[in-house]
């Protein structure tokens, strides 16, 4: 085979596999756009169903509210007809009592001026002591138009402006929620989430942060956070688990909350930050993230990590949630190894923060200082690899060949520094030490 066929050849194949990745790309392209259209058909369905149910939920109750007025104004109209008409009729029945007393008296009258006058005596002075007995000059009261009730039902027709203008501008069709998740981080059995808003022209009093195990579609979201910040790390969750979140905001002044955002996918593959069990003088919570100094004696042990699942390049957080007397001996830090000897942390291949604020490295005290700790106290660590230095190349001044840039915040100060090893490390555990009890420390 000549040269001419073979270069031809090698390039028919390089043109082939150009051609593979360029309909693959196209695929993936054209799944992407369907699932696009998916989103905009399937929230436009949505869009439409949750209108129709909301107005002919509105439409209901407005027709039950009115039909529940009327039926309370025709009661009032009755009430007011009953109350009215009773004293006209007892009125009425004593004006028709008089009258048929009068037509008695009329009746006897008159048979009395008939009679003959041997009874024509004693007939008249019978009418004459019964007409005085019925006070004929006595005459019953009847009420004047004036002041007797006229029912009349006053109706204020700008209701139906209100309603017209309220309706009007009731309801809102948006083409994307105003806030997004814009960031997952996974961290030690749990992932931060970080949201933004996208409506400038929509002002925030709260945001609200939901999340549910992924691929259980009939699963409820659960409430994770609700807040004025815009992330949140959730904890709790199952390692190499995929779990959907979703964020939605509240405007100031309103009650109602926002539509959700587009539900993102995330998970972690990093195990939670546990300490370990069956430490002497401290009682841990059931998922081992909470660890309780629980009694005061004499000696002081480190409680460490149950493994070494601090990795640089993340944020270590330790939270007081209660505290005991301070001591010199107290420490909240990082190690190299862990191991049971030993009262503090204030050691070498360590480094940590005291109580009291003091930031000790490999067992020597730092003239940087910062605030003391207490009860709802922060303490994150972060570090970075600055160098790694061949063996070859070891200054022994430096005291070691692998470099860590430290940061160490509490309250709002930091320090930073750098933290020489003797050898790379992929990953650090972590401790603490109480002399004292009381201390409650959550690790995340």
């Amino acid at each position: 085979m000549s040269v001419e066929v073979e270069a031809l050849l090698q390039e028919a194949k390089e043109s082939i596999e150009a051609a593979q990745n360029y309909r693959s790309e196209l695929q993936q392209r054209l799944h992407g756009l369907n699932l696009a259209r998916k989103q905009v058909r399937g929230s436009s369905g949505q869009a439409r169903d949750a209108l129709r149910r909301h107005f002919a939920e509105l439409q209901a109750a407005a027709v039950r509210l009115l039909a529940e007025r009327l039926s309370s104004l025709l009661a009032e109209v009755d009430a007011i007809e009953t109350d009215s008409v009773r004293p006209l009729d007892d009125c009425q029945s004593l004006i028709e009592h008089g009258v048929g007393q009068a037509d008695e008296l009329l009746r006897e009258g008159e048979a009395a001026l008939r009679c003959g006058l041997g009874e024509k005596e004693d007939k008249l002075g019978s009418f004459t002591k019964k007409a005085l007995h019925i006070q004929l000059d006595s005459l019953p009261e009847v009420p004047a138009l004036v002041d007797v009730p006229c029912v009349s039902a006053q109706l204020d027709d700008s209701l139906l402006g209100v309603l017209r203008e309220r309706v009007a501008r009731h309801g809102l069709v948006s083409s994307h929620p105003p806030v997004l998740i814009e960031e997952l981080q996974e961290r030690p059995g749990g992932v931060l989430v970080r949201w933004c808003k996208v409506d400038e022209d929509f002002t925030a009093a709260d945001y609200r942060l939901q999340y549910r195990r992924g691929g259980t579609g009939g699963a409820q979201y659960d409430d994770a956070y609700i807040g004025g910040e815009r992330e949140f790390l959730v904890l709790h969750l199952d390692p190499h688990s995929d779990y959907l979140f979703r964020v939605c905001a509240r405007g100031e002044g309103r009650t109602e909350w926002s539509p959700w955002s587009v539900p993102q996918t995330g998970y972690t593959t990093l195990a939670p930050h546990e300490w370990r069990p069956g430490t002497e003088g401290y009682i841990l919570s059931s998922r081992r993230n909470m660890a309780m100094r629980s009694d005061s004696s004499s000696r002081c042990p480190v409680l460490y990590s149950n493994a070494p699942t601090y990795f640089c390049g993340q944020t270590l957080t330790f939270k007081i949630s209660a505290a005991g007397q301070m001591d010199r001996r107290d420490s909240l830090g990082v190690c190299v190894e862990s191991d049971g000897g030993g009262e503090s942390l204030q050691r070498d291949q360590a480094v940590c923060i005291s109580t009291s604020g003091a930031v000790s490295v490999n067992g020597k005290e730092m003239t940087n200082q910062l605030p003391a700790i207490g009860v709802g106290s922060a303490v994150t660590f972060d570090m970075e690899v600055v160098s790694m230095f061949p063996l070859s190349k070891i200054d022994p001044a430096d005291g070691g060949n692998f470099k860590l840039r430290v940061t160490i915040g509490s309250g709002n100060r930091e320090v930073v520094f750098d933290w020489l090893l003797e050898q790379a490390v992929d990953c650090l555990c972590f401790g603490c030490s109480f002399a004292h009890s009381g201390w409650k420390v959550l690790v995340f």
